[in-house]
């Protein structure tokens, strides 16, 4: 039974971007689209989108990817709170390599 709750809300989570339940219990990672380098901020000089702590809406930019000179913002999947940020400002990232969770 167990299982099959797990199970179900994987699914939610996956089919819905992020459901108030499954944001309690795991929360929802950002993940890298693309290869490229990360920047937490939009300029070398400029604060950085968000920090550990920073409320974001679904939608609001939390970092931009440079990738073959074009730069590709990357926007929050869902509502909530920045619990930790795995990437560091100008680093290398995979495709589908997690940049921060948000709870």
């Amino acid at each position: 039974m167990k299982k099959q709750v797990l199970i179900l809300s994987c699914l939610l989570l996956l089919f819905s971007g992020c459901t108030k339940a499954a944001e309690e219990e795991a929360g929802m990672t950002v993940e890298a689209p693309l290869v490229g380098t990360f920047y937490s901020a939009p300029s070398p000089e400029d604060a950085p989108f968000v920090s550990v702590g920073s409320r974001v809406k679904k939608g609001d930019v939390v970092g931009i990817i440079e990738a073959m000179k074009l730069m590709n913002e990357i926007t929050a999947p869902c509502d909530g709170t920045v619990e930790v940020i795995q990437a560091e400002n100008g680093q290398m990232v995979e495709f589908g390599q997690i940049l921060m969770r948000i709870v």
